[in-house]
């Protein structure tokens, strides 16, 4: 474990750390030039977009993926007869590639064939053009995966749901709590170490997003969906730009960590258990 985490992760993370250092086009030797990089960023407005829209994604997708993980798994936590059915139909998209997923939903919105704008049309509603509209665009990225991950999460929530002891429900049943009382006071509070995983799970991989955007959108219209990942892959490999790339990506590993950070400090005050 220990050899696996140098080589895999430490290492990578210390040589592109050195890489944000340098002025390297792929073609030549690295040279260094310090923190130009980094400067580079502060002064770059394409920057502060691509940051824009990663939170925006972000925090589009986090509360949309948790809510629907949470509600999904209260409906299905009960064993009824054919219940594993729709468990496993909610669960396939993370199991289906990216790529897939993508591409499928990008031909459901497309704007004149779409299956979306088709059904939108049967109510006489002129579909729009969902993924080159820039009021549109982000949207239908952070809908579309969500739902790419949702399943993951309804199965940890499931889990937990399935681990709260039945006797806080008949305690609280004869205290004279209801349904909705029962989950905000006793079923909410139980389950918060998982809500906690989930939390810190999708909001690295919102962090983290590529290939929706790359199969969807390009980035585009203009630059209304181009996010962090998908900056550093066009530095990289389009502009052969990996000096800047890698300092892109060390700010983003700052990001990340940043947020983790955050939310590991405040468990304290709302995961049960914690002290």
């Amino acid at each position: 474990m220990v050899l696996g985490f140098l080589l895999v992760m430490l290492f990578p993370l210390i040589y592109s750390l050195y890489i944000s250092l340098t002025d390297w086009q792929l073609l030549g030797d690295p040279s260094f030039i310090g923190a130009e990089n980094y400067q580079r960023l502060v002064n770059d407005p394409d920057f502060l977009v691509v940051l824009k829209n990663t939170l925006l994604f972000s925090g589009g997708l986090v509360p949309i993926n948790i809510v629907l993980a949470l509600l999904l798994a209260l409906l299905l936590q009960r064993n009824l007869p054919g219940i594993g059915l729709f468990r496993t139909a909610i669960f396939i998209p993370v199991m289906t590639s990216i790529v897939v997923w993508s591409i499928i939903w990008k031909y459901m919105f497309s704007t004149d064939e779409g299956f979306i704008n088709q059904i939108l049309g049967v109510f006489g509603i002129d579909g729009p053009a969902w993924l080159y509209d820039p009021n549109l665009a982000m949207g239908a990225v952070i809908v579309v995966s969500a739902l790419k991950n949702v399943g993951l999460n309804m199965v940890l929530f499931l889990a937990a749901l399935q681990q709260v002891d039945k006797n806080l429900y008949e305690a609280s049943y004869l205290d004279g709590a209801n349904k909705v009382r029962q989950f905000w006071h006793v079923t909410l509070p139980m389950i918060t170490p998982t809500l906690f995983l989930t939390l810190i799970l999708t909001v690295i991989g919102s962090m983290k997003v590529f290939g929706q955007i790359y199969v969807m959108t390009n980035g585009g219209p203009g630059n209304h969906t181009k996010v962090l990942v998908y900056y550093i892959w066009e530095n990289a490999f389009k502009l052969f730009d990996f000096g800047y790339a890698s300092a892109i990506a060390i700010v983003l590993f700052v990001i990340i960590l940043f947020f983790t950070l955050i939310q590991w400090g405040a468990r304290r005050k709302w995961v049960f258990h914690e002290q």
